[in-house]
């Protein structure tokens, strides 16, 4: 069951006015699309849309299909519906980490930096590859920041300068620490 595909079925006025005739009783096409002045071919679609999001379950009772809701989900608080969400969000999670591991490959050849991005959401995943190189609580001053950029990309003073901008490190009386 897929939460955002139930919500999705109950935002059309349509499927909303099919699931009320469902509620009085378990109905074939014709005598839907009769009853709500709809044509057969609309009723059918929404139909469709119901029972992919099982909201609606259909069986066969002589020549016709008939349907009837899924009083399971119409049973189900909206906690409980709105729970199932937690599993998009770790497919985003994923995607998200996808991405970063796509802009880390085609910015960084054998560690080294290939050119600075220029769009934010790629630049702050190359600098938060960088400040991995650095210990957290620890001093630096700003020659040994220099040497561990360095070894990235010659450009350090441009990428020292983006560590402190991004919030990943910050420098106080010419002491960097990693954030």
């Amino acid at each position: 069951m897929n939460s955002l595909e139930i919500f999705k079925c109950l935002s059309d006025n349509s499927r909303l006015k099919i699931i009320n005739s469902l509620m009085i009783e378990p109905m074939y096409v014709e005598l839907l699309a009769e009853r709500l002045g709809l044509s057969t071919s609309t009723v059918s679609f929404h139909l469709k849309k119901l029972m992919d999001a099982n909201i609606v379950s259909s069986k066969k009772e002589q020549y016709y299909t008939v349907y009837s809701l899924n009083e399971e989900i119409f049973s189900m608080n909206l906690k409980d519906l709105v729970k199932d969400n937690r599993k998009e969000e770790e497919i985003l999670k994923q995607r998200e980490e996808q991405y970063k591991e796509k802009v880390i490959d085609s910015f960084f050849k054998y560690d080294k930096l290939k050119e600075i991005p220029v769009q934010k959401k790629k630049k702050q995943i190359i600098l938060e590859k960088i400040v991995e190189s650095f210990e957290r609580d620890k001093d630096y001053t700003e020659k040994e920041v220099n040497l561990i950029i360095a070894d990235f990309h010659d450009d350090f003073c441009t990428i020292r300068r983006d560590l402190i901008g991004f919030n990943l490190m910050e420098r106080k009386d010419g002491i960097y620490k990693r954030k």
